[in-house]
C-alpha cells in the first residue's frame, strides 16, 4: 500500500509558470510514487478573497484545467474540491475546542500576509485560523507527507502539534494501558522486549531512530501476525509515542525541488502584478513578454557588458538551458558579444516547446467543461469516503457517538 500525500492550491483562475515549477512538477512526478490527494483550496481563498464570489467558479475550473494540462491523472490522483466536502469544516470546528490561541498567532505567514495585504480587511476569524483549517485539510486524509518549500514547513509543524496534542486529549481511554498489553503480547517475546526497548529509548532521547525501528516493527507485525488489527497498530504507536492511540496521524514535510521563476520585471511572478507568464499563453503573447523582460540595468547600450546573475532572464536560463547555452549566455553578456533579444530567445524557443503539450491537453478540456466538472465531483467523492471514516472516529474519541 503507497504512502499517502495530499496538498492543495488556492483557485486564482489559470495558472503560470511559476506555480507549475514550484508545485505542479513535484505534484505530476509524486503521483506516480504515491497515493496523491490534491484540492481546490477555494474556503482558504476566502480567508484573504471573501468578497470576490462572483469569480470564483471560473477560477476554480480554470485551475484544475491547468492541474490536468500538466500531467496530473485522474486515474492516478484524487482531484476534488474542499468545499464540496462539509468534513473539512467540521474537523476544523472540533480541532479549534482544543487548540491554543497563540500557536496560531505565531505561525510566521500570519504577521508576514497581514504586512503584505495592508488593502484588505484580515482582522477576522477565518483568517486568523487559516492554518488551522489547513491542518484539518491534512489529517482528515490521514495523510503521510505534505510537499511544501522550506517557507511552508510551519504549517506541516503546526499540524504535527495540533495531530499530537489531540491524540493526548483524546487518545487514552481509561482502559488504554491494559488495551495497549494485550496487543503487546500479541508480538513474540524478543519482538516484545526489542519494541519496548525503543520506546524506552525514545521517552529518554526523543531519537527519532528508535521511533522508526519501533514503528517498523509493527509494519512487519501487521503483515504477518494472525489476528493482529489496525487497532492493535494504533495503540501501539500511542503507547510508543506516550500520545495515546493515534486518532489522527502526524504527517512529515515532503521537501521537494522548488524552483521559483521571477516576473518579467525581475519581481516575483504574480498575475496581481501583471508581470506573469500563464502556463497557456500563445506562443506570440510568450514572445512578446519574454521579449520585453527586465534586463541587467548596466547594459543600457548593446555594447556594454552586463552581468547574467543581476539580471531576471539568467534565472530562466538556469531552468530552461543546457550547460552549453548557459555557458554562450555568460560568456556573451560579460563581454557584450551578444545583445539581450538574443540572450532572450533561448529562453522563448524553451518555453513555447514546453507549452505546447500543456495547450494540446487542455483543448480538450476547455471543449467539454462537463468532462472537468466530473473529474472534480469523482475525486470529490472518493475524498468523501476517507473524510467520513476519519470522522467517525475523532466523533467516537470525543464521545460525540450518541
Amino acid at each position: 500500500m503507497r504512502s499517502r500525500v495530499l496538498s492543495g492550491m488556492r483557485p486564482t483562475g489559470a495558472l503560470h509558470l511559476g506555480h507549475y515549477h514550484g508545485a505542479l512538477k513535484n505534484w505530476v512526478r509524486l503521483q506516480a510514487q504515491y497515493d496523491c490527494f490534491f484540492f481546490v483550496a477555494d474556503w482558504h481563498a476566502l480567508t484573504t478573497h471573501y468578497e470576490e464570489r462572483e469569480v470564483m467558479e471560473r477560477y476554480v475550473y480554470d485551475m484544475v484545467i491547468d492541474w490536468l494540462a500538466a500531467g496530473l491523472d485522474p486515474e492516478q490522483s484524487t482531484i476534488f474540491i474542499q468545499s464540496r466536502l462539509p468534513e473539512h469544516a467540521e474537523l476544523f470546528t472540533l480541532l479549534s475546542m482544543g487548540t491554543p490561541l497563540g500557536w496560531l498567532e505565531r505561525v510566521p505567514t500570519y504577521k508576514d500576509q497581514m504586512d503584505k495585504l495592508k488593502d484588505r480587511d484580515l482582522a477576522t476569524y477565518g483568517f486568523l485560523g487559516y492554518p488551522l483549517l489547513q491542518a484539518a485539510d491534512i489529517l482528515i486524509y490521514k495523510a503521510a507527507y505534505v510537499p511544501v518549500g522550506e517557507d511552508q514547513a510551519s504549517h506541516v509543524e503546526l499540524t504535527r502539534e495540533v495531530a499530537r496534542r489531540f491524540n493526548h486529549l483524546y487518545g487514552r481511554s481509561s482502559d488504554f494501558e491494559a488495551r495497549a498489553a494485550v496487543a503487546l503480547a500479541k508480538l513474540s517475546k524478543d519482538d516484545a522486549r526489542y519494541f519496548e526497548k525503543q520506546r524506552k529509548t525514545f521517552g529518554e532521547t526523543g531519537a527519532a531512530e528508535a521511533v522508526a525501528k519501533a514503528e517498523g516493527l509493527l509494519k512487519k507485525a501487521a503483515g504477518t501476525i494472525e489476528g493482529w488489527s489496525t487497532d492493535d497498530t494504533d495503540l501501539l504507536t500511542g503507547h510508543l509515542r506516550g500520545s495515546g492511540k493515534a486518532i489522527l496521524v502526524e504527517p512529515q514535510a515532503l521537501h521537494t525541488e522548488v524552483l521559483r521563476l521571477p516576473g518579467l520585471d525581475g519581481t516575483k511572478m504574480s498575475k496581481s502584478y501583471g508581470n506573469a507568464i500563464l502556463m497557456r499563453d500563445d506562443p506570440a503573447v510568450v514572445t512578446k513578454k519574454v521579449r520585453g523582460m527586465t534586463t541587467d540595468p548596466a547594459r543600457v547600450r548593446r555594447t556594454d557588458p552586463g552581468d547574467p546573475e543581476k539580471c531576471p532572464v539568467w534565472q530562466f536560463h538556469k531552468v530552461y538551458s543546457d550547460d552549453a547555452t548557459q555557458a554562450w549566455v555568460v560568456k556573451g553578456c560579460k563581454t557584450a558579444g551578444i545583445g539581450c533579444l538574443d540572450c532572450k530567445q533561448p529562453v522563448i524557443d524553451a518555453i513555447v516547446a514546453e507549452q505546447q503539450p500543456w495547450r494540446e491537453r487542455a483543448e480538450k478540456y476547455l471543449a467539454n467543461p462537463k468532462q472537468v466538472h466530473w473529474i472534480a465531483e469523482m475525486g470529490t467523492e472518493r475524498a468523501r469516503t476517507i473524510a467520513r471514516h476519519t470522522m467517525k472516529d475523532v466523533r467516537d474519541a470525543m464521545g460525540l457517538n450518541y
